[in-house]
């Protein structure tokens, strides 16, 4: 109950222009989803629904229970998980309607979470291992992105189909890295490191929306170019 609570404090002290820009980042994310998707809504409704339950959730303190089993932090990130299983298996159609160019470009959002996550260490919210000055090098695909949509897209044949497939494969890597440490950073029965300062900020509103929105989103991307890149080589 103590820890807790201490957690609730550190939160509570999480300048208000860190949340302001993060939020700022999940709205462009959708944006720019939204343009792949040739401006369908309805995903965008689904994934906006999902945000508000699992923001409820967050508010109400149900991620607070650090050390049930199975941990909480699964809910964060399984749902989503199970549902991109779901759509490529069932909804093939679907995926190859959606805009290759638009879901490179998506990318360039890591930028700014990188950032916050930088700030969140910083306020104590999470550790230095999920920062750039730590463990994660996901800043570099966020970096390279607009890069390889300008090159990739925008100026057609300047970048082959096997320079996109290497670039979606190491940035998926960078992107297993952080979500790999982020689990295992957080307070719960399989924590392995950062006990001094573990990854509290995903399990309170609005940083939940990093794994169980945000991170599922960019992985949907990465995977659906990866199987339109495979299928037009």
């Amino acid at each position: 109950m103590e820890e807790s609570k201490t957690s609730q404090d550190i939160m509570n002290n999480i300048p208000i222009y860190v949340t302001i820009i993060f939020l700022f980042t999940y709205l462009l994310t959708l944006f720019l989803f939204y343009l792949s998707t040739s401006k369908d809504i309805k995903p965008i409704a689904i994934i906006i629904i999902w945000s508000i339950f699992q923001s409820i959730l967050s508010l109400n303190g149900f991620y607070n229970d650090l050390y049930s089993f199975p941990p909480r932090i699964i809910l964060l990130v399984l749902p989503s998980l199970i549902f991109i299983l779901f759509l490529f298996i069932k909804k093939k159609s679907y995926l190859n309607k959606l805009k290759i160019d638009k879901l490179h470009l998506l990318h360039s959002i890591r930028i700014p979470i990188e950032i916050v996550l930088y700030w969140l260490y910083i306020f104590g919210g999470v550790p230095i291992e999920m920062t750039f000055e730590g463990r994660n090098f996901d800043i570099l695909a966020g970096l390279t992105a607009p890069i390889i949509y300008y090159f990739g897209f925008l100026r057609t044949h300047q970048l082959n189909k096997k320079v996109l497939i290497v670039w979606n494969i190491l940035s998926l890597l960078l992107l297993f890295n952080i979500v790999f440490n982020a689990i295992l950073a957080a307070p719960s029965n399989i924590q392995l490191f950062a006990f001094d300062q573990p990854n509290i900020a995903v399990f309170y509103f609005p940083f939940c929306l990093l794994p169980s929105i945000i991170v599922p989103m960019v992985l949907f991307s990465h995977l659906v170019s990866l199987r339109i890149l495979f299928k037009e080589s």
